[in-house]
């Protein structure tokens, strides 16, 4: 069977494709979506308005693909901390753990995910909505297994995963914005402490 490699022409295009995200990421950080103008981020990538728009149709383009990259990255690494465990106890706390971490050492992605993507105008909010869902889902998941373990009570574990995720989110988005931010990993004792007795554990 013949196995299809890329081309140098194909492995440039992905790299320069690559480039300009990593370029789009320092700048709307920096500058803000709304403040942000296509020669901007050429510039930073070290390429034409043409070469961006070789690959982007827009700003609108790089900035949908620049979060779903962000997002896909962070949900990544979340799931993978959270494999570790096997005890439905010890996989909750994990669940929570991981997002403070995982937002906290990714604090430019963090303030793109949780900052720029809801500030970025109407246009994007359902694009926001469909982001926070999918950690919001990881969040159910772990407390529907703990309830079906028997570790936690039953509950609408939509509507706490709901609620864990917007106390996190607003956690970690003023921590995002913060021009002299403490560590985000000392704000996980006191908000693992209200999130899990909210369900009932015990929090050593």
């Amino acid at each position: 069977m013949m196995i299809e490699t890329e081309s140098r022409a194909q492995v440039r295009t992905r790299e320069r494709h690559e480039r300009i995200l990593d370029a789009a990421l320092d700048v709307i950080v920096s500058r803000g979506y709304q403040a942000t103008a296509v020669s901007d981020i050429a510039t930073a990538a070290d390429t034409s308005k043409g070469g961006v728009y070789f690959h982007f149709p827009g700003k609108d383009a790089i900035f949908l693909a620049l979060i779903d990259r962000s997002a896909r990255l962070l949900r990544e690494r979340v799931i993978a901390r959270i494999g570790a465990e096997t005890d439905p106890t010890r996989r909750l706390d994990a669940a929570l753990g991981a997002l403070v971490d995982v937002f906290g050492t990714h604090r430019r992605l963090t303030r793109l995910f949780l900052v720029e993507t809801p500030g970025a105008g109407p246009r994007f909010y359902t694009k926001t909505l469909e982001l926070h869902g999918d950690f919001i889902e990881i969040i159910a998941a772990e407390l529907d297994a703990a309830v079906a373990a028997g570790t936690i009570a039953p509950h609408d574990t939509r509507l706490i995963a709901q609620a864990w995720f917007g106390a996190i989110n607003e956690v970690v988005s003023q921590w995002a914005v913060d021009t002299s931010p403490h560590p985000l990993g000392e704000s996980l004792p006191g908000l693992r402490g209200l999130l899990l007795r909210g369900v009932g554990m015990a929090v050593s």
